[in-house]
């Protein structure tokens, strides 16, 4: 039974960082707005979280942190860096990333029993990274279904898209599924079959429900884009006294204008059903609506 799941942040302790100290309470208070203006709506009732819900929530209690992965956006880095931190290699790019994904690398908040999740929500110090949600699902449809070395994802997801999307597709294309294209993919997520057929994936499933940032207090906000800057932050306050430097490569190259060029063959009714789907998570992390959409 987790109905008494706290989600109450801890009193944190920080350094001087005057300006990311202001930055991160604006960011906190941007979140709480659009919290409470989706609950005003009737679209998402405050409910108590589940176990199921903590699923992502990887656990060093060494440090005393949890940490929300969001796959794209540095999750394999931030994993490294907690693997330093943990004492099991000396920098963080030592850690091939086969390694910081290697089941049972790291325990998840959900395998607790409740007074400890409890406990862990209370006082550890809790930490989400974020990003612009179009760029991060162009970023995951190239990573996955552009390069030839993702067979298993083109043989799981790649063959079913193109068996419901495509017209008349070769034989080649029903086997191995490596030729998704960008269109295929959006028709694909916004196909109420889709989400019949289970939850999406983790690569491109919204951050509002890997994470639950309306249900779990979230000490620190980083975001993509200002990444070496709040993780430097971050890093600041979990381990003063072990500092680790952030991968500087963890960059991806997909930019506005590289999400803007895989948008372009996007029909306007689609671009509009697809942002509907991430809308929330545009609204919640406070991105703009993307200037190159064209929604009619």
């Amino acid at each position: 039974d987790n109905t008494g799941l706290a989600s109450q942040p801890p009193p944190l302790s920080t350094p001087a960082f005057p300006d990311a100290r202001r930055e991160q309470r604006a960011r906190r208070a941007l979140l709480d707005e659009a919290c409470a203006s989706h609950r005003r709506q009737g679209e998402g009732p405050r409910r108590l979280l589940t176990a199921s819900d903590l699923r992502h929530l990887v656990v060093d209690d060494r440090h005393g942190l949890l940490y929300c992965y969001v796959p794209k956006v540095a999750c394999t880095n931030w994993k490294r860096v907690l693997l330093v931190l943990a004492g099991q290699a000396a920098r963080p790019l030592d850690i091939p990333a086969g390694r910081a994904h290697a089941v049972g690398a790291f325990r998840t908040l959900d395998s607790f029993a409740p007074a400890e999740i409890n406990r862990r929500l209370r006082t550890y110090l809790k930490f989400l990274f974020v990003r612009e949600p179009f760029e991060r699902l162009v970023s995951a449809y190239r990573n996955k279904f552009t390069r030839a070395y993702n067979t298993a994802f083109h043989r799981r997801y790649g063959t079913r898209i193109i068996r419901r999307h495509r017209r008349r597709p070769s034989a080649r294309a029903l086997r191995h599924g490596a030729d998704v294209t960008f269109t295929e993919f959006v028709w694909y997520l916004t196909d109420p079959r889709t989400r019949r057929d289970g939850p999406f994936n983790e690569h491109w499933d919204t951050i509002h429900s890997l994470c639950h940032p309306c249900l779990i207090r979230y000490d620190v906000l980083g975001r993509y884009e200002t990444l070496e800057r709040d993780a430097h932050y971050l890093l600041s306050l979990a381990s003063p006294q072990h500092p680790v430097t952030f991968p500087r490569s963890s960059r991806s190259v997909t930019t506005t204008g590289v999400a803007a060029a895989y948008f372009r063959n996007v029909s306007p009714f689609y671009q509009r059903k697809l942002f509907q789907l991430y809308r929330l998570d545009f609204a919640l992390f406070n991105y703009s609506v993307p200037s190159y959409l064209n929604m009619g």
